[in-house]
């Protein structure tokens, strides 16, 4: 089985990139797939996480063959649904607070003979699909895996961070990157929404 994320931001940034080195890690290198992939260096970058394409999954793999993940689609994700499949889709986008319905109008329409599947009500993160997608593969239910909605991040006595996303707990805690903590309650994160604001990203 491998796990695919089709690549739908216009580009690679630091947010993003920790959660695909963070997938890379559940699943493993040879079993990460990066489609839709045009920039010869976000080519370089990902090929230390994973099998690089610049083709579409839908170029790549026959509807037939794979799963969808997407939070609008009827039916959850069952082990029953691997069953003759040899890949199950996730789309490679940053959440939106509400959501816009990405995965729907860029993924799961594309391909309307493709079986689609939810992991639940609410917005996961990239890493954190790929994972439930990982144990339900190995045979453990969906509504088995808990799941905490919302996170706070404490960045110091008087502030934190609140991220309103759905992640599963493993080992009591909620599974969310170090790294991605760590870039969170950094000043880097601050200078990069400056620069953006500015238009120099």
């Amino acid at each position: 089985m491998f796990f695919v994320i089709e690549h739908l931001e216009p580009e690679i940034g630091r947010w993003l990139c920790i959660e695909y080195a963070h997938a890379s890690t559940i699943v493993g290198r040879d079993k990460l797939i990066f489609t839709n992939i045009k920039n010869k260096t976000d080519m370089q970058i990902l090929s230390e996480l994973g099998t690089v394409k610049e083709e579409s999954f839908a170029e790549l793999f026959k509807p037939a063959d794979i799963i969808i993940l997407d939070p609008r689609a009827k039916e959850i994700l069952k082990s029953e649904d691997f069953r003759d499949k040899r890949a199950v889709i996730v789309g490679g986008i940053l959440g939106d607070h509400p959501p816009r319905g990405r995965t729907r109008k860029l993924i799961t329409s594309r391909v309307p003979d493709a079986i689609a599947r939810n992991i639940g009500k609410g917005q996961f993160s990239i890493d954190g699909a790929i994972y439930i997608a990982k144990m339900v593969y190995e045979g453990v239910r969906l509504e088995d895996i808990p799941i905490k909605r919302g996170i706070h991040i404490r960045l110091d006595e008087r502030a934190e961070i609140y991220l309103p996303y759905v992640y599963p707990i493993r080992d009591g805690k909620p599974l969310i990157s170090e790294e991605l903590i760590k870039y969170l309650t950094s000043e880097d994160i601050v200078d990069y929404e400056e620069r953006l604001l500015r238009g120099e990203e």
